[in-house]
């Protein structure tokens, strides 16, 4: 399964119901993602329309014809379709997951199958495209690519896309549209298509099963759709040995130039497969071979001699003389087809106008005027070297650009194409330059003061990356909470600002105060700082009321940088109380007296009648005496001289 984690479509929910997941593949009409059915929970595979064709009315019809068609099968070899609508700008397509394979991958993993192994497949095919016939409904794209072999054995044919109503002469607008190497000849000749130009590429599968190659082959489409339209499908035994004839013939059968000469549709095929298998299993019953014992669908009992039965399975009698692939062997085919190449001269004249006509049509798409080009990857240029490219292939750049954001292209750059790069158009064909905005602006949300769990979670929520969590210690933040978001160029982020769509955002988040050491002695302050990964030492002194000489007051940062986990901080050391000068009082009231001294923080030691009558006294003398320093809070002796 691919995966891109730089799609926009990866993580988003389409029309409120559909998550996607991750991608599975892409094609050239558009890419299929895993999702999940919110609403039913299970896994789906959605198909989304690419962006460049949405505004195509042509190609939005096809896509939604894709829908239509597959929606009407209800068959166990058919991928099922369970939904289809728009969302916005993006056309979309909701069918059944199937884990596995597709048949491309198993042939180019093991080259050839067994007769077994190739007759269990196409008789799935077969069983699926039987249903779509009576339906009413032609695929028209029947390819290895859109079989798919589920990891649980189921075996189903999708991608409907091109698939439109069956009638005897459906056009289809456009001689080349499918895959070139299983087109039918008319299909190439006159653009038309029927059951059975199904039935020519399933032929063609077959055979490719068998061989292990496709039948014809060219360095351009052109030479391969010359050869389906010219030539007879070889034998897979040619290449093969041992593909047994029958199945020689089938291939045959299938891949007939005249439509008529082919089966008239899926269930005839089917039903003379089954009766091939079943000669198979014969032969190897009379040379004592043993083989598995497969399920057969049985043919009601059918007159011989009546017209109206619309299919029978005839018998190995019958066989050689019903039908192109019962009257002619594979030898009498090989003969038929040897007396073609030796028609007269007069043919001669005739190839060598095709093959110049072959000639001039290979230079004109290959080299000439009708040839085209890649649209190169021009993303995360400039817009002067993505034009230059451009330019430089023969594409016309549009004066006018589009943009879009980015997460992965930077503002002002190229972040793409219209039509996207890959996409194959014709020389002079104009291109449109997609150019970034930057990240999506997003208002950044609450994430100071919450848990360190709730802010990631709305980091996520809120479509930002969340990159780090750094710790420290603060007095004023609780343990666990954030204290600041920083966007990447570590600056403060804060609620509500706007910032870039999927941009980084760090977390600084709060290890609580520190460790409270006031009244421990210096040893065990250290200790305690210990304990919470920090290292005292000790630092400046400080006057303190409260603590006494020699004991540790607190503990600070060392410099002004955040104290975290690990750091060194200061032990401030208590030099004792603070010293004061005494109030110089002598000779004033005692109101006022008293009023100074307690201000400075003294305690007085006096004769207490002077309260009675304050204004009455007044102060002769103070031990110690005014001027001198002593601890703040000492005990001041006072003697009046008072009025009595």
């Amino acid at each position: 399964m691919s995966t891109n984690s730089t799609d926009p479509l990866i993580g988003r929910l389409i029309d409120g119901r559909y998550q996607v997941r991750s991608r599975i593949a892409r094609g050239g009409m558009a890419t299929v993602y895993l999702a999940t059915d919110l609403r039913l929970e299970r896994r789906v595979a959605i198909k989304v329309m690419h962006g460049h064709l949405a505004d195509d009315s042509q190609y939005k019809a096809r896509f939604i014809q894709e829908a239509r068609s597959a929606a009407r099968l209800a068959h166990p070899n058919v991928v099922n379709v369970y939904d289809q609508g728009q969302d916005g700008e993006t056309a979309y397509l909701v069918m059944e997951y199937l884990p596995g394979i597709t048949l491309r991958d198993l042939l180019q993993e093991h080259k050839v199958l067994t007769t077994v192994q190739a007759m269990d497949i196409m008789e799935a095919i077969l069983s699926g495209l039987a249903a779509a016939h009576k339906n009413g409904i032609v695929h028209r794209d029947l390819k290895p690519e859109n079989v798919l072999l589920a990891d649980d054995g189921r075996i189903k044919i999708g991608d409907f896309g091109l698939a439109r109503a069956a009638s005897a002469n459906t056009a289809t607008g456009n001689a080349l549209l499918g895959t070139i190497a299983y087109l039918s000849p008319e299909l190439v000749t006159r653009g038309i298509a029927d059951t059975r130009s199904d039935i020519y590429a399933v032929g063609i599968m077959l055979y490719e099963m068998l061989a292990g190659e496709q039948p014809f082959r060219g360095e351009q489409a052109f030479q391969i759709a010359h050869q389906h339209a010219n030539d007879t499908v070889p034998t897979p035994s040619s290449k093969n040995p041992r593909v047994p004839a029958e199945l020689d013939e089938l291939v045959l059968w299938a891949t007939a130039r005249d439509p008529d000469q082919r089966p008239r549709d899926a269930r005839a095929m089917l039903e003379q497969l089954h009766e091939t298998e079943a000669l198979l299993r014969q032969d190897d019953s009379a040379t004592g071979t043993t083989a598995a014992q497969r399920t057969m669908v049985l043919p009601a009992a059918v007159n011989a001699a009546s017209s109206t039965a619309e299919t029978q399975i005839l018998t190995p009698k019958a066989r050689h003389r019903t039908g192109p692939i019962l009257t002619e062997s594979t030898t009498a085919l090989a003969t038929k087809s040897d007396r073609r190449r030796r028609k007269g001269f007069w043919l001669f004249a005739l190839v060598l106008i095709v093959a110049a006509l072959a000639g001039g049509t290979g230079w004109y798409f290959g080299a000439g005027p009708g040839s085209q080009v890649s649209i190169q990857e021009v993303a995360g240029q400039s817009q002067n070297t993505a034009r230059a490219a451009l330019q430089k292939q023969d594409l016309v750049v549009a004066a006018s650009t589009t943009s879009v954001y980015s997460t992965t292209v930077a503002k002002d750059l190229v972040a793409g194409t219209m039509p996207k790069a890959g996409t194959r158009v014709a020389h002079g064909a104009e291109v449109i330059l997609v150019i970034s905005n930057g990240p999506q602006p997003l208002p950044v949300p609450k994430l100071v003061g919450v848990s360190e769990d709730q802010a990631k979670q709305a980091i996520a929520t809120s479509k930002f990356t969340w990159k780090q969590s750094t710790t420290r210690f603060d007095d004023k933040v609780a343990k666990g909470l954030v204290i600041a978001a920083l966007g990447a160029d570590g600056t403060p982020l804060t609620e509500g600002q706007t910032y870039g769509e999927k941009q980084e955002i760090s977390l600084v988040v709060s290890l609580g105060p520190l460790p409270d050491v006031s009244g421990q002695t210096v040893q065990e302050a250290k200790n305690i700082l210990s304990s919470a990964n920090l290292t005292g030492i000790e630092g400046p002194t400080e006057a303190s009321d409260t603590i006494a000489k020699g004991l540790v007051i607190r503990a600070q940062a060392h410099d002004t940088k955040p104290v975290t986990e690990g750091s060194t901080v200061d032990l401030v050391i208590s030099s004792g109380k603070p010293q004061v000068p005494v109030p110089d009082v002598v000779g004033k009231n005692w109101t006022d007296a008293k009023t100074a001294l307690t201000a400075a923080g003294f305690t007085l030691d006096y004769n207490h009648i002077a309260d009675v009558s304050p204004g009455s006294f007044f102060v002769s003398k103070t031990n110690p005496g005014g001027g001198q320093t002593v601890d703040k809070g000492s005990k001041i002796k006072i003697n009046f001289n008072g009025n009595f």
